[in-house]
């Protein structure tokens, strides 16, 4: 059985009334100390009063700046590492080469990572949101890691020089996200195997320029095999 729906039409920004002087620091601990015990508990087995408690807040602050429960856990899903689709621009420009919209493909996608702890939380929380749905990580696919994906799909075709992504394409495209989100999913198992390859922002930047070189070579070996296999075709004839 789904957790209770956070309201449909509510969003990340929605806040009931005008922010008092003392309101970003305010909301910022409620979302924060959320984000802990949703990701610790899940969303049905947290309390308002708990995570109040945890703030160092107040029950009615909750209401004041989420509306409700529904409306905090609304937040804290997708707020604490902002909007991938706002930084898009960073690689959908189709003037770009390959190289830099790969670039800034990976700065999006791991940029969040240098916030620490912060992205760990938000990572088991899609974990727990996957096992406890509530309907927002349906949301986060449709308007979050799609428009991502096909934003990197334009890249490959206009790089294969094709109107439309065949299923190899598509496959590409799978295979090259997901040598960024594996540092998201087995950031923990990275820490464990290989702990110095994540331990500081200067590590994730040269992870950044290592996962373009490695793109691009996926890239030159599909490139490579549509070539054999049209050679292939054309002797057969």
């Amino acid at each position: 059985m789904k957790s209770p729906r956070p309201p449909a039409r509510a969003t990340p920004e929605s806040r009931p009334r005008t922010a008092r002087s003392d309101g970003e620091q305010s909301r910022e601990q409620l979302l924060y100390a959320a984000l802990n015990l949703f990701a610790l508990n899940g969303f049905s087995k947290t309390s308002t009063r708990d995570i109040a408690k945890a703030a160092n807040s107040n029950i009615a602050a909750i209401s004041y700046y989420f509306g409700d429960k529904a409306g905090l856990y609304r937040a804290v899903f997708f707020e604490p590492l902002g909007s991938p689709t706002y930084s898009m621009a960073l690689y959908a420009n189709a003037k770009l080469t390959l190289n830099q919209a790969l670039r800034g493909f990976y700065t999006d996608l791991l940029e969040p990572l240098k916030q620490g702890d912060v992205a760990r939380q938000c990572m088991k929380l899609h974990f727990r949101e996957m096992l406890e749905p509530t309907g927002l990580w349906e949301e986060k696919i449709d308007h979050g890691i799609k428009p991502m994906h096909d934003v990197l799909v334009k890249v490959l075709c206009r790089h294969f020089g094709r109107k439309r992504a065949d299923d190899d394409l598509l496959r590409l495209a799978v295979c090259i996200a997901g040598l960024g989100v594996h540092l998201h999913v087995g950031r923990d198992v990275i820490d464990v195997l290989a702990p110095a390859l994540n331990a500081d922002p200067k590590a994730l930047d040269l992870w950044m320029g290592r996962l373009v070189m490695y793109a691009e070579a996926m890239v030159a070996a599909e490139m490579k095999r549509r070539r054999l296999t049209k050679t292939k075709k054309l002797s057969k004839t």
